[in-house]
């Protein structure tokens, strides 16, 4: 060895080394220290694939090419490996880390920023201020960071602790917690997750019992559990098989939630609305149809299609879309049940049946039935009935004077 410098294709046995390493391609360095770590003062500077066959600490570690550690990596300030990959069998500590390829590290990885252009695999805990990784990241041990930001993908076994994540494929986690979420394709959480924000193009699955802030997502949300929420925008699908609670949805296609779903906004969905137990909310709109257990809403309900329920549909408002069909009875201020549509009992102050529309029983404050609508059965009323023509009854009205409802 002449100095500090390890020759190409070299084997060495190092016990210390004051100042600078300089390690040539192709050479492997071992120590006869005890503990068998090799303590560098300086900077290991290396030029080409090189092994060290022993745990290594040094203040930088800054090359070119592969370098592998079969032992511990501790750099008090940073490492700058350029065109090359770093594998360390151990743990790997340091301040800032900058490789071109790839890190793999066999146990823990600790580090205030840390920043590959290829991939990251740690098969221990990750903690690190931030994270910036082009390709992939798969974390097997508990990931704590500030920032996360990976170009492809991101795999974590076990759960995570990150104030955001932004990934550009797709992100796959363990629980835990991320304050903002942003992946462009699919995210998913096979853990309880606690969160501030989820922003996914494409598809969301979470399990067990999940509590955040907004979810936007352009495709599908699928949640094996329950789910506490701010707001639910959903381009495609939102099911959840037990219970739902948050301020809003709106939907594009259709929502199920097994148990129940608890609202203090709006509920607004293009298709379908299925709610195992009971939907309450500010204001229910439907395209398609509704079933549920019992639907609440304290202002409006309005469904363009059908209403099916076991215990009756509640709300200031109820309109049902032409052609649609109620199942279920109905308690409201004001009921309209527009062209060709057919309810079964109505409670209401006011209610109009419109050309068409078939009823099976009405009580009302006033009631109004336009062209050849139809009641099958009773018709209470204590104000006023106006009819037009061809308007079809059962049995004949009764004016009362008061009605319990």
């Amino acid at each position: 060895m002449n100095g500090n410098k390890v020759p190409s294709k070299s084997t060495i046995i190092l016990s210390r080394v004051d100042g600078d390493l300089e390690v040539g391609e192709h050479a492997t360095v071992k120590t006869d220290a005890p503990n068998q770590k090799l303590t560098v003062s300086g900077t290991v500077f290396f030029d080409g694939l090189c092994t060290f066959e022993c745990s290594l600490e040094a203040e930088n570690l800054e090359g070119e090419d592969d370098i592998i550690i079969n032992g511990d990596l501790v750099i008090q300030d940073y490492i700058d490996i350029d065109d090359g990959r770093l594998t360390v069998s151990g743990n790997l500590t340091a301040k800032k880390v900058d490789v071109d390829k790839s890190i793999e590290v066999g146990k823990d990885f600790e580090a205030e920023d840390v920043d590959v252009g290829g991939t990251l695999k740690v098969k221990g805990n990750t903690k690190a201020q931030t994270i910036d990784v082009g390709g992939a990241f798969e974390g097997t041990g508990k990931v704590k960071a500030e920032s996360i930001d990976v170009g492809g993908s991101i795999v974590i076994h076990s759960q995570i602790d990150a104030e955001e994540i932004d990934v550009g494929g797709s992100a796959h986690v363990n629980g835990g917690r991320i304050g903002k979420v942003d992946v462009g394709g699919s995210f998913v959480s096979t853990g309880s997750l606690e969160f501030e924000t989820i922003d996914v193009g494409g598809m969301v699955k979470l399990v067990q019992d999940n509590i955040g802030g907004d979810v936007d997502v352009g495709g599908s949300c699928k949640v094996e559990g329950n789910l506490k929420f701010k707001t639910l925008d959903v381009g495609g699908i939102v099911e959840i098989t037990g219970k739902g609670e948050g301020e809003d949805i709106d939907v594009g296609g259709r929502v199920y939630v097994g148990k129940e779903l608890q609202l203090s906004g709006k509920l607004d969905v293009g298709g379908r609305a299925e709610v195992g137990e009971q939907l309450s909310a500010e204001r229910i709109d439907v395209g398609g149809s509704l079933k549920a257990k019992q639907a609440k809403a304290s202002s409006n309900v309005d469904v363009g299609g059908s209403i099916e329920t076991t215990n009756g549909t509640t709300a200031d408002t109820v309109r049902i879309g032409r052609r649609g069909e109620v199942k279920g009875a109905i308690h409201a201020k004001e009921v309209v049940v527009e062209e060709r549509a057919r309810v079964e009992d109505v409670y209401a102050d006011k209610i109009v049946l419109e050309e068409k529309a078939q009823a099976r029983n009405l009580y009302g404050k006033n009631i109004h039935l336009e062209y050849k609508s139809e009641v099958h059965g009773e018709v209470q009323y204590t104000e006023s009935l106006k009819t037009e023509e061809d308007v079809r009854f059962a049995k004949t009205p009764q004016k009362v004077e008061s009605l319990s409802f």
